[in-house]
């Protein structure tokens, strides 16, 4: 970066570890391990291949650790995109053939889901997308108003990926199984982030992402409960027990083993302190910056999320100011973005126009530090009183007549 002439060494700030995380060191050094030493296809019978399938059964009882089941419940996808699609798309062709047609999800799912239930929609499934309430949060209430004797398939996220509330998924599931519906719930923003047990949310459907804690792109899983019917994502051979063909990417599915083995380690005691950072980072914020506010719930959210408003300017300008002093946040999903739409999640949330398109997200992760918060911190007060004065000098100009 260059100021008044010098070259000044800018120092950088990660603060969108929701939108993907770094590759653990060690994750690099197991996927690199495998590509250039377990080269074997897992469907082949001699050493190679029984190698390569050993580290996907290995994998699997990492992953079946970190959600809360068994291993022979694991299959593997491409990501979390995949794992929601496989979950809502298998279920509700194995399930069309009862004449049960309707879904509901939340109004503030990922796209991922959202975009999905809107497919179903369009070969003849009813769709029903629930309201939340200010803090981002389905009620059960809300879920049992709204369930009906053909419901058969319902969808909330654990986590949001905004805001970070988690869901009382347990209770949801229950009011779901009580209708003979099946439940499934998007657990990318969760996993290895805070504890989860499948069992004990009583879900049937989870999906998880490897790269939303510091494993590689392009993999993830879907946990299926033992027993739930659900239509094969791909057909051709009989790799992941007839549920996905095709030759699984072993050294991608080694790195997302060794990343849930971190997590689960890890996990005690990283979420409180990003708890802490993430709290600290909020106060300043809203102590320091006049017109701001916290979007979503200050308790009963992943420990590394806060969602900010900033009224009197546009997010996506923060956004840019920000970055060129280093720091990198987001204003929601990264599936999102590039758009100037307002976010789906807090105009769901019931918020006006404006705070849907002035508000940022920070997402903390490993390499953070107080320094860095503090830093980030210290900052925001001078870049958005610019900001405003900009954008209240475009609103005091006239056009020019002709």
């Amino acid at each position: 970066m260059v100021r008044g002439g010098a070259t000044i060494d800018l120092v950088r700030s990660y603060l969108d570890h929701n939108a993907t995380t770094p590759v653990d060191p060690a994750v690099a050094d197991a996927v690199d391990r495998a590509m250039r030493e377990e080269f074997g296809n897992p469907s082949s019978v001699h050493v190679y291949g029984q190698r390569a399938k050993a580290l996907l059964d290995r994998a699997r009882h990492s992953v079946a650790t970190l959600v809360g089941g068994d291993p022979a419940e694991v299959v593997f996808t491409s990501g979390g995109t995949e794992s929601d699609n496989f979950a809502l798309r298998g279920a509700a062709e194995a399930l069309e053939i009862t004449g049960r047609k309707h879904v509901i999800a939340s109004a503030i799912e990922h796209e991922a889901v959202l975009q999905t239930v809107k497919a179903l929609g369009r070969r003849g499934w009813r769709v029903t997308l629930l309201p939340v309430t200010q803090e981002g949060i389905v009620t059960p209430e809300t879920l049992a108003a709204a369930i009906e004797p053909d419901t058969s398939l319902v969808s909330i996220m654990h986590a949001n990926n905004e805001i970070g509330s988690v869901q009382p998924i347990r209770e949801l599931c229950a009011i779901a199984h009580a209708h003979k519906a099946l439940f499934h719930t998007d657990a990318v923003q969760s996993a290895g982030k805070i504890p989860m047990d499948a069992r004990t949310l009583g879900v049937d459907l989870l999906s998880i992402s490897a790269h939303k804690f510091y494993g590689p792109k392009g993999v993830g899983a879907l946990w299926i409960k033992r027993g739930t019917r659900l239509a094969s994502a791909m057909t051709g051979g009989r790799q992941e027990r007839n549920r996905r063909a095709g030759t699984e990417n072993v050294p991608a599915i080694t790195g997302l083993q060794v990343a849930a083995d971190l997590a689960v380690g890890k996990m005690d005691k990283e979420s409180p302190r990003l708890a802490a950072l993430r709290d600290r980072l909020e106060a300043k914020i809203l102590d320091t910056v006049d017109g701001t506010a916290r979007n979503g719930p200050g308790e009963g959210r992943v420990p590394n999320t806060t969602n900010i408003s900033f009224d009197g300017i546009e997010a996506e300008s923060l956004l840019i100011a920000l970055d060129l002093e280093g720091v990198a946040v987001s204003t929601g999903s990264a599936c999102s973005s590039g758009t100037l739409e307002p976010s789906h999640v807090l105009k769901a949330m019931g918020f006006p126009l404006h705070r849907t398109q002035n508000s940022i997200r920070f997402s903390l992760g490993a390499s953070n530090t107080e320094e860095e918060i503090d830093r980030v911190a210290a900052l925001l007060p001078g870049i958005v009183h610019r900001l405003r004065q900009v954008t209240a000098g475009k609103a005091t100009q006239t056009p020019a007549t002709a």
